[in-house]
């Protein structure tokens, strides 16, 4: 058994590893311009697929990955974060919903934000604070109340975990490791075909926003669920992922994670306060971008040109905070480490994100065309 010194040790490895692989996130991102809601916007005002399918290589990737990691052994799929027992169908809608509308009006999502944020913007700032005391309102405030007394009424239980391959594996007979894999595969495979198949997609750029975001999605699964795994701590002589805030197995999402950032701040010096990888992953994603910029040129210092690019800011930033808590996580959290687990509550919050993206975005095309 590991003394309490070992776990400490290696406690601070996972984080150092989390905030290395974050900046790596980062880096990428800044360079390639990945992004979710960049993807559905490219789609829906100028019918290009370039982004949506940089999303979709990246996305099977993470699903094949993670398959790959738990038919092997390497962590155990129904320990991780989304492989809960409900399918929170209402919650993953509404929230997801909110949370596509906040992002088209605060030009981002929650990692979009800290990738801005890195290069400069100051915008990015604003949102970043709003949309961390939005969420940490909607996880212990006066939202949370709200959330928990309507749409976290409504959901499905199943007898085990509500991912693909668990529920194909209890239907079937099949050995779960063998469901798993096989489920990564039939989801994954033609997510990266159809990726790859576009007409001039396949590029140096293109190929790093989807196998390096992918790649540092499993990357992160292996880290948490591998390397962070104790079969039985010191103080508890129970199974503990170590510096997760959930107790659970954790990859990227960048919803909760705000909020515990600015708790960390304030409370730094609360003997109870413990950095945590959702935390570290936040301060990776914001230097690996500012990096990234200040070595290529591209920092720059940005702020609000009008009142009413603050107010749409605002508004989006509140949106997001509150819509990704109560959808259980964001376009990262959900839309691909989420996802990547085959879980129901993460397909259902994409297709809440995408919906709520599609309709801010048909507004917006509708008030331009009207003032023209």
């Amino acid at each position: 058994m590991p003394t309490q010194p070992d776990v400490d040790s290696l406690a601070r490895a996972v984080l150092l590893g989390a905030f290395a692989l974050s900046a790596v996130f980062g880096a990428i991102v800044h360079r390639t311009n990945f992004c979710t809601m960049g993807a559905i916007a490219d789609m829906v005002t100028m019918g290009n697929a370039t982004r949506l399918r940089q999303w979709a290589l990246a996305v099977g990737v993470a699903i094949i990955g993670f398959g790959a990691l738990a038919a092997g052994g390497w962590v155990q799929a129904a320990d991780s974060l989304y492989a809960t027992p409900r399918w929170m169908w209402l919650s993953a809608l509404v929230g997801g919903a909110l949370f596509g509308v906040g992002m088209v009006l605060a030009s981002g999502c929650g990692s979009k934000t800290l990738i801005r944020l890195g290069a400069g913007n100051l915008k990015a700032l604003v949102v970043f604070v709003v949309m961390a005391l939005a969420a940490y309102a909607t996880m212990r405030g006066i939202t949370a109340v709200l959330r928990d007394r309507t749409v976290d009424q409504v959901f499905v239980t199943f007898n085990g975990p509500a991912t693909v391959g668990h529920l194909a594996s209890a239907a079937a007979g099949w050995p779960v490791p063998a469901a798993l894999l096989g489920a990564a595969l039939l989801v994954g495979l033609p997510l990266t075909a159809w990726a790859l198949a576009g007409r001039g997609f396949i590029t140096g750029n293109n190929l790093l926003a989807g196998l390096g975001v992918g790649g540092v999605i499993v990357a992160m699964w292996w880290l948490s669920g591998h390397v962070g795994h104790l079969a039985e701590h010191p103080e508890t002589l129970e199974a503990a992922y170590l510096a997760t805030r959930s107790g659970r197995m954790e990859a990227m999402t960048f919803t909760g994670p705000l909020a515990h950032t600015i708790d960390w701040v304030m409370f730094f010096s609360d003997s109870n306060q413990r950095l945590s990888l959702g935390v570290a992953s936040v301060a990776g994603v914001a230097v690996g971008a500012g990096l990234h910029a200040l070595l290529t040129g591209q920092f720059r210092w940005e702020g609000f040109r009008t009142t009413e690019d603050l107010a749409n800011h605002l508004i989006g930033a509140t949106l997001m905070g509150v819509g990704g808590v109560t959808a259980l996580g964001c376009t990262i959290g959900q839309g691909l480490s989420g996802v990547s687990n085959l879980s129901l509550t993460s397909f259902t919050a994409v297709a809440g994100i995408a919906a709520g993206a599609v309709a801010a975005l048909k507004y917006q095309m509708w008030r331009l065309e009207r003032a023209a």
